[in-house]
C-alpha cells in the first residue's frame, strides 16, 4: 500500500532534510516534486492544488527555520496538511444499545461487497464480541446468495437463507424479524451491485434503505477504479445518505491516490480498508497512521514505541528531577545513560531508521556502537568515585592509571570524556524543558 508514493516522499524528505535552511528556491523545487509524486499516485488535481498552496503558505517565512531542522519542520507541515485532507478522526464503530444494529452494504458490481461483509462480520465478532447475522438481497446474480452462505460458513457467522424468487424487501423484512427474535446484535445486509443510471435497482435500494433505516450505510469501493469512483459516490449519496466508505484492494498495485481524495471531495469518511484476500485483512481507517505510512514514518513510529518499552522510566524520572534541581550530570549518570542505550539494541540500525539530518548523525555522540559499550563501561569503572563525580580532575597521570586498569589507551579516555561533555551540554539544555517532555515533544513533532 502506497509503496510508490512512500518511495517518492522519502526521497523528497531526504533532500530537504540535508538543506541548512529553507529558501524560496529550494521549497519551490521541493513542492514541484511533491506535486509530481501526487499526480503519479492519481490524487485529484483539485486536492493537489489545495495541498501545495497550504504547504507553501506555511513554509515561506521565518517560522520554518526556528527550533527544529528545516527538514523536520517541512515534514511536520506536510503531515498536518495531509491529515487535514484525509481526515483526522479515529472512527469508533457505533452499535445500538439492546437493539439490532443494521448495516446496509452497497456499491458497484464486482467491488467486493460480499467479501467485505465477511471481513466486517469477523472483525465485529472477534473485536467487539457481537452476535452477527448476515443476509443477501442480491437476487439478480445467480451465485450471490450462495457466495455469502459459503463465506459465513468459513468464518462461522450465522446466515439467513433467501432465494432468487423472493423480493429483496421481503427478504429484509424476514431477516430483521428473525434477528430480533433470536436477539442478534448486528445484521449485515448484502445488496446487488448496481450503477447509479439503473433506475429500477436504484429505486429498489432506496426502498430498502427507507424500510430498514440502517445505523450505517457502507459504500464499498474498488480502489483500482481511481478518481471515477468519486463521481459514482456523489450520485449514490444524492439518493440515499452514505455514512462511510470501505475501500478494497488497497494491497494491489493501484496508485491509491483515491485515499487522499474521497473524504475532502465527498465529505464521506473512509472507515475501513481491505488490504488482502483473507478475512482478517481489514483495517479500521486511521488518518494519522495512513499519513505516517505515506511519509515513510510508520517504521520509525513503531521503533519509538519499542524504545519507550525498553527504557527504564523510573530512571528517566529520577534523572529528570536531578537535572531540574540543578545537580551536575556526572560520569555515573553517563554510564547509566549508556546502559539505557544498550537496552534499546543495535544503535547504528536505529539511528539509520530515524529521520535525522546527516550532520547530526556524523556527530561524535552518535558514533557510539555496540562494541564501544564494553570499553566505556570498563573505563568508567576503573575510575575512583571522586573522578566519576568530577571528571575535570582527570589529568594525564590519572588517565594513565585508568587506561592501565581498563585495558585501553589515553586516546580512548579522551574520546569518552568528549562524549561525556557533549551529553552534559545536552542535559543543560534540557533543564528548563525536562527530559520526558522533550522526548514527547520530539515524538509529536516528527510523527
Amino acid at each position: 500500500m502506497f509503496k510508490n508514493l512512500t518511495k517518492c516522499f522519502s526521497k523528497i524528505i531526504n533532500k530537504i532534510s540535508n538543506k541548512g535552511r529553507i529558501t524560496h528556491e529550494n521549497i519551490k523545487q521541493t513542492l514541484r516534486e511533491v506535486r509530481i509524486s501526487l499526480l503519479e499516485a492519481d490524487v485529484s488535481l483539485f486536492i493537489i492544488k489545495k495541498l501545495i498552496k497550504k504547504i507553501k503558505k506555511k513554509c515561506i517565512g521565518n517560522k520554518i527555520n526556528k527550533s527544529l531542522t528545516p527538514g523536520q519542520e517541512f515534514i511536520k507541515i506536510v503531515k498536518q496538511e495531509l491529515i487535514s485532507i484525509i481526515g483526522n478522526n479515529n472512527y469508533k464503530i457505533k452499535f445500538l444499545k439492546k437493539k439490532l444494529s443494521i448495516f446496509l452494504i452497497i456499491g458497484l458490481q464486482g467491488s467486493g461487497k460480499t467479501t467485505s461483509i465477511g471481513k466486517l462480520a469477523q472483525l465485529f465478532q472477534n473485536n467487539y464480541k457481537k452476535k452477527i447475522l448476515v443476509v443477501s438481497t442480491d437476487t439478480t446474480r445467480a451465485a450471490a446468495i450462495k457466495q455469502l452462505k459459503i463465506i459465513s460458513s468459513q468464518i462461522k457467522i450465522d446466515f439467513f437463507d433467501s432465494n432468487n424468487q423472493q423480493k429483496p424487501i421481503d427478504i429484509v423484512n424476514k431477516a430483521i424479524n428473525y434477528a430480533n427474535i433470536k436477539k442478534y446484535d448486528v445484521l449485515f445486509i448484502d445488496t446487488a451491485g448496481r450503477m447509479h443510471i439503473d433506475v429500477h435497482l436504484m429505486k429498489e435500494i432506496k426502498n430498502i434503505y427507507n424500510f430498514i433505516k440502517p445505523i450505517e450505510t457502507i459504500f464499498v469501493v474498488d480502489s483500482m477504479i481511481g478518481q471515477d469512483s468519486i463521481n459514482i459516490i456523489k450520485k449514490f449519496n444524492k439518493l440515499l445518505p452514505i455514512t462511510s466508505i470501505f475501500l478494497t484492494k488497497i494491497d494491489s498495485n493501484t496508485r491509491c491516490g483515491i485515499v487522499l481524495s474521497i473524504k475532502y471531495i465527498t465529505n464521506i469518511p473512509i472507515k475501513f480498508l481491505g488490504n488482502g484476500e483473507k478475512f482478517n485483512d481489514v483495517i479500521i481507517f486511521n488518518g494519522k497512521k495512513i499519513v505516517s505510512k505515506i511519509l515513510g514514518m510508520e517504521n520509525t513510529f513503531s521503533l519509538i514505541k519499542s524504545i519507550e518499552k525498553k527504557v527504564d522510566k523510573k530512571y528517566l524520572n529520577k534523572l529528570n528531577k536531578k537535572i531540574k534541581q540543578g545537580n551536575k550530570f556526572n560520569l555515573n549518570d553517563f554510564l547509566k545513560q549508556i546502559y539505557q542505550i544498550k537496552k534499546i539494541g543495535n544503535v547504528k540500525t536505529i539511528l539509520n531508521k530515524l529521520p535525522l539530518n546527516n550532520n547530526i548523525k556524523k556527530n561524535i555522540l552518535f558514533q557510539i556502537n555496540d562494541k564501544m559499550f564494553i570499553k566505556i563501561d570498563s573505563i568508567i569503572k576503573s575510575m575512583t568515585i571522586k573522578e566519576r563525580k568530577n571528571p575535570k580532575i582527570i589529568k594525564y597521570s590519572r588517565k594513565k592509571r585508568i587506561a592501565l586498569g581498563s585495558g585501553t589507551n589515553i586516546q580512548d579516555i579522551n574520546k569518552l570524556l568528549k562524549q561525556f561533555e557533549l551529553m552534559k551540554n545536552i542535559m543543560k539544555k534540557m533543564k528548563n524543558i525536562g527530559i520526558i517532555k522533550l522526548f514527547q515533544n520530539i515524538k509529536n513533532m516528527i510523527f
